[in-house]
């Protein structure tokens, strides 16, 4: 065996799939640049008359200028680094209850299950953006409304992927023969069906990582998310928009790096996904 192994050429990330690769790349660049951009030599994102005012792209100021002179390169960073938190923060809530509930549905299949399958279709009922602006407008403002909501939005359809996965798992016969042999519901879920649906669920969450970035986006741009002084790529974009006939890269440039991280996010998750499937056929024969 260890001399199979020894010959067996170590797999790269995304062998053959050269959008994933690529998508790969450029994300791991947007989180270096996230969390590493208050030690970059980018600049104060809140200093303000460091250069003129709506200035253009240019050597000293490579994203321009806004309304109050600040330098954009500074702020597009910390733009990115809010937005992949607060998504980041609200998918993992989204899938540490997700899954429990969806591999719940599936395990008691009576009024347990009949109650969280019906209460995610309520929740996946209702227009996202509109569920959104409900939440936000009853918390208020500010990083706990966005997170509540992106977690409100992303669960139901999280849920019942858990749960037809899960279904195809708890009928099998080492979860019936663990049954019989006298473990507990919380040993079973964990041990035997949480291992077989790993895969699904890392996938959802990629998808529902780039769903949570939109809505952030969203609802910053709307005013009802991360509040000023401090910056995400949706508020980047509603400032840019106020001042696009006269200096249009100031919305255009983050929307460019909003648009490329949500590409880059569900190409990965396109990517797992091919990945995982191919395994879960291996392990089903």
């Amino acid at each position: 065996m260890n001399a199979i192994a020894a010959r067996t050429p170590h797999r790269l990330p995304f062998r053959g799939d050269v959008l994933s690769r690529v998508a790969f790349l450029l994300l791991v660049c947007f989180l270096f640049v996230a969390v590493l951009g208050p030690v970059l030599p980018l600049g104060d994102p809140h200093r303000i008359n460091v250069g003129p005012r709506l200035g253009a792209p240019s050597a000293d100021f490579i994203a321009g200028t806004d309304s109050l002179g600040r330098s954009v390169l500074p702020r597009l960073a910390q733009g990115l680094r809010t937005t992949l938190l607060l998504a980041g923060l609200a998918v993992l809530v989204t899938v540490v209850i997700s899954v429990g509930l969806g591999m719940m549905a599936a395990y008691y299949r009576g009024v347990v299950g009949e109650l969280i399958t019906r209460v995610a279709d309520v929740l996946f009922a209702f227009p996202a953006v509109l569920l959104a602006i409900l939440v936000v407008t009853v918390s208020g403002p500010g990083v706990v409304g966005v997170v509540v909501s992106i977690a409100l939005i992303s669960s139901p359809l999280m849920i019942r992927v858990v749960r037809a996965a899960s279904m195809t798992v708890v009928g099998r016969d080492f979860v019936t023969a663990a049954r019989v042999g006298g473990a507990g519901s919380l040993r079973i879920l964990s041990v035997h069906v949480l291992p077989n649906i790993a895969g699904v669920a890392i996938v959802q969450g990629t998808y529902a990582l780039s769903v949570g970035i939109l809505l952030e986006s969203a609802l910053s741009f709307l005013g009802l998310g991360v509040q000023a002084p401090e910056a995400s790529l949706g508020s980047l974009v509603h400032e840019g928009a106020l001042y696009l006939s006269v200096a249009p890269w100031l919305a255009i440039i983050p929307g460019i790096l909003l648009a490329l991280v949500i590409t880059s996010i569900n190409l990965i998750g396109d990517g797992l996904r091919d990945k995982l499937d191919v395994r879960a056929v291996e392990t089903r024969r």
